[in-house]
């Protein structure tokens, strides 16, 4: 057996929005509960050219009838890239092996997957964190990221209305043309702030989503802080919510909450725990009336937990291409 190489198309084809969702709820539930083998990611900056790169491994020992897998996602950012290259900013691989051998099964573009499991995280928070019968919903952001994010709410909620805050209006009509169905409209910063879930999609080094503009009890997913000196929200933000990290090592360094805790504005004791935690059943997520905040960095099990599912969904449609990669 020969390993599988899968193309962007092929994975898009392959991906469907519910089946990433749950995969990525199983991926929270096991990293949650310890079962899984995960170091923070490695992050290789390159100033020079305006970006950087990032190593990803992960293993899931088997479970619950489930083999064991393992992987690695190798992904840039480079912000730059549409105006300088005409490509997109973030451009990824996932090799997924064989743990017992080491064997490759598959490579695979990891551009569709990153961006169908980071909507599926957001959305996986928003199930277990937002407010009961929450129906209005805000993108920061109406980036790349955005639309994977709003379908992969439209699994968790039916938002009656979907505001959408960025300063390029071309970003924002692209979101409504993409979601007819959906009541979606530009707002102010304040208006979007005021919704049930909030999610914050920017590459923003300065809070400047303020706690005054929050009324009631918010959800957000800070989603935009995904490198060290980042940040979204305003410390007093952090300080007043239950915060969930992703993962605490990765996301306390990395994460929304980084710069808080690096200026002493928070420390590790005001953070609530992680979204795998609250999965799992081991800590409370929602408090009453409490605004919450899930920190979303990326994680590896998230892609592991989807490139499992592409693989066998490819083996079973005879989908991609066979070659003998390493000559064994």
């Amino acid at each position: 057996m020969g390993t599988l190489i899968l193309t962007r198309a092929q994975v898009a084809d392959l991906l469907e929005t519910e089946e990433v969702v749950e995969a990525v709820e199983v991926a929270f539930a096991r990293h949650g509960s310890g079962s899984t083998r995960m170091p923070p990611k490695v992050y290789l900056p390159l100033p020079e050219h305006a970006g950087d790169f990032r190593a990803m491994p992960v293993y899931f020992p088997a479970i619950d009838g489930t083999a064991a897998s393992a992987g690695v996602k190798w992904i840039n950012a480079h912000p730059e890239n549409p105006a300088r290259h005409g490509l997109p900013s973030v451009l990824g691989v996932f090799i997924l092996s064989d743990p017992e051998t080491g064997r490759p099964l598959a490579v695979m573009d990891a551009t569709e997957l990153t961006a169908a499991r980071t909507g599926a995280a957001a959305a996986v928070a928003t199930k277990y964190l937002a407010p009961p019968g929450s129906d209005t919903l805000t993108l920061v952001g109406c980036g790349a990221q955005a639309p994977a994010v709003l379908a992969a709410h439209l699994v968790v909620m039916k938002p009656k209305e979907v505001r959408l805050v960025d300063r390029d209006a071309a970003a924002v009509q692209r979101i409504v043309a993409a979601f007819p169905d959906l009541a979606c409209r530009s707002v102010s910063l304040e208006e979007g702030m005021a919704a049930d879930v909030v999610c914050t999609m920017t590459p923003s080094r300065s809070g400047f989503i303020d706690h005054a503009m929050l009324s009631g009890a918010t959800h957000i997913n800070a989603m935009g802080a995904d490198a060290p000196g980042k940040q979204e929200l305003d410390a007093e933000i952090l300080r007043d919510a239950r915060v969930f990290l992703d993962d605490m090592d990765q996301a306390s360094k990395s994460g929304e909450v980084n710069v808080a805790l690096d200026s002493g504005l928070i420390t590790m004791d005001d953070l609530a725990g992680t979204l795998g935690e609250v999965v799992a059943g081991k800590i409370v997520g929602r408090a009453e009336a409490a605004t919450t905040v899930f920190d979303s960095t990326g994680l590896a099990v998230q892609d592991l937990a989807v490139a499992d599912r592409i693989y066998e969904k490819a083996r079973i449609a005879k989908c991609g291409i066979e070659v003998d990669l390493v000559g064994v």
